[in-house]
Formats: structure tokens, sequence, C-alpha cells
């Protein structure tokens, strides 16, 4: 029954977060929004709700593991699994907004997270504000700068305009009834699970249901690198991490503050998200820089596996 729950709130919570990007893309065209500012922020907003609702859930739930967890191995699923097996099936050409931008915006906000988690075992509201705070400036920066280098997003699909408001709202009712009844079935049937295998709910949160929310990306990245398209970036999923951090964290900090309730999530956990960050500087300059080689995907995908491998050892 537990790994019915779990599977039946992952189609829920890839349905609901499906319904939510293309009402919230609606929506925001019917009030003439810009393309670029829908996708820098309705999109990515809309993408996160599945870590969003899954973290805030456990969290409200008394399962602060989770909730950390959520999204620490979200963002090590985002590079190990999703960004190694993209790189695998076709290589990737990575553009220089690479390190003058992205990267050092993921390592200041995973490095400051770190700091919030590792000072007092806590991450409070006024730290889940500053998380918050920062993830707008950076919003703000970013369409700055795309606008100055007149950047649109023509992949957004402008027919979506077309949709009456009548079929928005329920499209945006569907998807949100069914990213809080995912959010409830995966929270409920992780903390099963874990009992019954004898782990600890940040074991299973970070590999099973950090896995569980980074389908959506892993999916989109797959059908992109096998159709040629290079609509999933490097850069795409750098954001993603950021968007983590920056919104489920913070916004779940804000409504209920998160304590770090398992040692392992400041003795190795966190660690291994930093160590992922961390490696794409070597990967993407050496030996051919600004470029994803097959191998360097297979390289962040056993590196992943053994990080999975290594979790699981040391619990049993």
């Amino acid at each position: 029954m537990s790994i019915f729950y779990v599977i039946t709130g992952l189609l829920l919570l890839v349905l609901g977060g499906e319904f939510l990007v293309k009402s919230s893309i609606g929506l925001s065209l019917k009030f003439n929004i810009s393309k670029m500012v829908i996708g820098m922020t309705v999109v990515s907003f809309a993408t996160s709700a599945p870590e969003l609702l899954v973290s805030l859930h456990a969290a409200l739930e008394g399962s602060p593991a989770i909730a950390i967890n959520n999204v620490i191995g979200s963002n090590i699923a985002n590079i190990g699994l999703v960004l190694g097996i993209t790189a695998i099936i076709g290589p990737i050409i990575v553009r220089k907004d690479f390190y003058k931008m992205n990267w050092p915006v993921m390592m200041l906000f995973s490095i400051v997270l770190y700091y919030f988690l590792w000072n007092d075992t806590l991450l409070s509201k006024g730290e889940g504000f500053l998380l918050l705070l920062g993830l707008i400036f950076f919003l703000a920066v970013l369409i700055r700068k795309a606008r100055q280098e007149e950047i649109s997003l023509e992949e957004i699909d402008a027919t979506i305009a077309e949709i009456g408001f009548s079929k928005i709202i329920i499209c945006l009712l569907i998807g949100g009834v069914a990213l809080y009844f995912g959010s409830e079935f995966l929270v409920e049937g992780a903390k099963d699970i874990a009992k019954n295998l004898g782990v600890s709910e940040g074991v299973i949160s970070i590999t099973m249901i950090a896995i569980g929310t980074s389908v959506p990306e892993l999916a989109a990245s797959i059908i992109a690198a096998m159709k040629g398209e290079k609509a999933i970036s490097l850069g795409n999923l750098i954001g993603s991490n950021i968007f983590n951090i920056g919104s489920v964290l913070g916004i779940t900090a804000l409504i209920k503050e998160i304590p770090v309730t398992e040692p392992q999530i400041l003795a190795r956990d966190i660690f291994w998200m930093l160590g992922f960050a961390a490696s794409l500087i070597p990967i993407v300059f050496i030996p051919k820089r600004f470029f994803l080689s097959r191998f360097k995907g297979i390289v962040l995908f056993l590196g992943y596996g053994l990080f999975i491998y290594l979790v699981f050892k040391t619990t049993v």
C-alpha cells in the first residue's frame, strides 16, 4: 500500500505541475505579460510547485527531514542524474553566463543554506525570508540583463493565450488539487516505506522523493536530447536548483520553521549537494572548455550512483 501511495503521489504531482504550468502561462498571457518574464518567473515557480508542496506538507506534518532533504536531494539529482543522462544522450554546449552568473549564484545560495542550517540547526522564518528575498533580487537582475540583451523565450506556446478564462481557472483548480493530494500521498507513503525498511525519513526523501520530484526535469531533458534540441541546458538545471533553495525552502520556512532533526543532513547530505555543485567547474572547463561530453555525463551519472549506494550502505 505504501508503494501505491508513493506512485499515486508522484503521478498526481506530475499531472498537477503540468496543469499549473499551462494555466499559469495562459493567465499571464491574458494580462499581456511578456514571454521573457513568464519564462523566468511564472514557469520557474510553477515547475517548483511539486517540491514546494512536498516540503511544505512534510514540515506541517512534523517531518522536517523530508522537507529539507527533498530540496537537497533534488539539487543533487538535477546535476548527477538529469544532467548526466542528458549529456550521455547528446553532448551539451555550455553558455558563458554559466560561470559569470548562474553557477556563482547557485553556489552562494547553497553555501548560505549550509550556514543557516549549521548555525543553529534550524531554518527560521527570518532565514526563509532572506532566501526568498535573495531569489527575488536574482530574478530582477536576470530579467534586466535579458531585456538588455533582447532575449526572448519563443518556446512558450502562444496558443495557450487563446484558452478562455474558464478553462484556465479549471486547469488551476485541477493542478492545485492534484498537487495537494499528490504531496500528501507521497509524504505519507514515503514515511511508511522508511518505517518498513528501517531507514530514516531523510534517507527516503533524499533518494526516492528527490528522484520523484525531479521526474519532470528528467523526462523533458531526455525528450529534448533525443530530438537534438538544446532547450534543456545547464543553465535551466542550475536555475532549478536556485529556485529549490530560494522559493521552496524560503516559502516553507516562512510558513513553518524547519529544524534539522537528523544529523546526517549536516554531516553528509548537504556536502554531497555542495560537492556536485562545485564539481561543475572542472567538468565544464576540463579538458574542453564549455562542452559537456558523453564521458563527462557518464562521470556525473556514476557519481550519482555512488551517492545513492553510500546513502543506503551507511544506514543499513
